[in-house]
């Protein structure tokens, strides 16, 4: 496969993009993002938490998506990445339980967890999703691969992307993730620090600097050095 090839591939699989609800009834993906971002919306409203979950590269994909929202669109997120309790409930529970055990303590009726798969199979995902449902929190998916996998019906939203490879899966997730950050953004109306600084400089007054005046001040303070 050439590079051409790849991006047509890529490409496919973002315009395949389907959505079901936890009944598998297909959602349009416009509509879907837009359920998503009023959901989001309550949870901001209601300071409510965004939980991210993943393994490997979806668990970096977690910690990106949630620094984002925290820093630009000012939600509360959480992620389990601090080794010492991930290796501790891994260790003396087992690794299905290192997202399930956290959300048993920390997750409340109304919070969100985000759960990232490419095969859709993870046990630990699975047993999370799970954990949070029962405790009445809103589930969104994403998935790849096997079109019956198992996590692609355990939400209320559940995205699935039709790529057959980890790359493609988690560069198509990435994308989906990036999507909700963004019209999260444009919804809050916050502009970005970098709009908001253009904005600064291309409104401010220009300073007018008066050398004379400069000059002249610097004089009168040599010579009041040289006199004392």
């Amino acid at each position: 496969m050439n590079w051409n090839e790849n991006v047509k591939e890529l490409s496919s699989c973002l315009q395949s993009l389907s959505v079901k609800s936890r009944k598998g009834k297909e959602i349009e993906p416009v509509s879907a993002f837009g359920k998503w971002r009023s959901i989001t919306t309550k949870i901001s409203r209601n300071r409510k938490t965004i939980f991210l979950i993943g393994n490997g590269a979806s668990a970096s994909m977690a910690s990106h998506i949630a620094a984002d929202l925290a820093k630009n669109v000012h939600l509360h997120t959480e992620v389990f990445s601090d080794l010492s309790l991930i290796t501790a409930i891994g260790n003396d529970l087992g690794y299905n339980e290192v997202f399930a055990e956290p959300i048993k303590r920390r997750m409340k009726r109304g919070d969100m967890l985000i759960a990232i798969s490419s095969s859709g199979q993870s046990p630990n995902i699975i047993h999370a999703v799970e954990q949070a449902s029962s405790m009445g929190g809103y589930i969104i998916t994403l998935s790849a691969m096997n079109h019956e996998n198992r996590l692609r019906s355990l939400g209320i939203l559940n995205f699935y992307i039709p790529a057959q490879s980890y790359g493609l899966a988690e560069t198509c997730h990435a994308a989906i993730l990036h999507w909700w950050v963004d019209i999260m953004l444009e919804s809050s109306q916050r502009p970005s620090p970098w709009k908001k600084w253009n904005h600064i400089r291309a409104t401010a007054a220009p300073v007018q600097m008066d050398f004379h005046r400069i000059n002249s001040t610097a004089t009168t303070s040599e010579e009041t050095v040289v006199e004392s």
